[in-house]
């Protein structure tokens, strides 16, 4: 089986149920690898919509983080970022990306695994330097 992972706009695209939430369930019942990184990103995302969006109430951030561990502790395979550091700043440097997102190309490419993400940038940076990259809209 093809080892797969994901990024922190997965997480937040499926937690959210914002479009294409739905094809993620089944991603996440194969226990994709994705980073520590993701987490924290995830619930900054959850925290934006509380706190500058203001289209989430306090009570639905707190499920949803809930739900957020649930996920990692049944359904991820979370890894820290630091081993990917140097092959992420490379990557960065090299294509004009954020750290966030190389360290995410970078885990895919160590683990010859495909990259599942919302991020439409990261996806085609991914797929010019040969790691296969599904983009979910």
């Amino acid at each position: 089986m093809i080892e797969r992972v994901i990024d922190s706009s997965i997480l937040t695209k499926f937690l959210l149920k914002e479009e294409g939430w739905r094809s993620i369930l089944e991603i996440l019942r194969e226990t994709p690898y994705t980073l520590d990184l993701a987490i924290k990103e995830t619930i900054n995302a959850i925290w934006r919509r509380v706190r500058i969006l203001r289209d989430i109430s306090d009570e639905k951030a707190i499920t949803l983080l809930n739900d957020l561990i649930n996920i990692k502790n049944l359904m991820l395979r979370v890894e820290d970022q630091d081993q990917y550091l140097h092959k992420a700043l490379e990557i960065a440097l090299k294509h004009g990306i954020t750290i966030y997102d190389a360290l995410f190309i970078a885990q895919a490419h160590s683990k010859k695994a495909i990259l599942i993400t919302a991020d439409r940038r990261q996806h085609d940076i991914a797929l010019k330097i040969g790691i296969n990259s599904i983009l979910i809209h």
